[in-house]
């Protein structure tokens, strides 16, 4: 088992008005809905458990389950720090980011970063090609959950 890690970064203006897109992001069922391999996202107070379907890495498929506390100042930012000891404390993967929601004449700057850190049954040699993947992983989700986003609040980028 060794521990491999990605990052990522983006951000949009969209015509969407900042409360519509905290509303929509501070829902864990609908968070859920939006994201590709996320099964479930379940509030227990200030914590969210999150549920990965069979996500891909090198010909092999992996669920997780992690989670992670959440820091709300509404309306302008969220932060996620993973929190193991809240849940089950054997987590193999857990994320550390924020969301930040500036309005706009237009109607909403969002900035998201997040790094995701998990443990596979890979050896450390093949931490290029498993970085790769999990970018290209990670990549996907975020431009499916964008695209999602996007059509759930019949919003566009401007």
């Amino acid at each position: 088992m060794a521990r491999f890690s990605t990052s990522t970064r983006s951000a949009a203006t969209i015509s969407a008005s900042p409360d519509a897109v905290w509303t929509t992001l501070t829902d864990p069922a609908l968070v859920a809905r939006l994201t590709p391999f996320l099964h479930r996202v379940t509030e227990h107070g200030e914590h969210w458990v999150w549920e990965m379907t069979k996500v891909p890495v090198l010909g092999k498929s992996f669920s997780f389950t992690f989670t992670e506390k959440m820091t709300f100042d509404e309306p302008h930012r969220i932060d996620f720090t993973h929190d193991p000891d809240a849940g089950h404390g054997d987590e193999t993967a857990g994320v550390e980011g924020w969301y930040v929601l500036e309005p706009r004449s237009a109607g909403t700057h969002l900035e998201t970063a997040l790094t995701i850190a998990v443990d596979l049954p890979f050896p450390g040699v093949t931490r290029p090609a498993v970085s790769a993947a999990m970018k290209g992983v990670v990549t996907l989700m975020g431009q499916r959950f964008s695209q999602n986003l996007l059509h759930h609040l019949g919003a566009r980028t401007v």
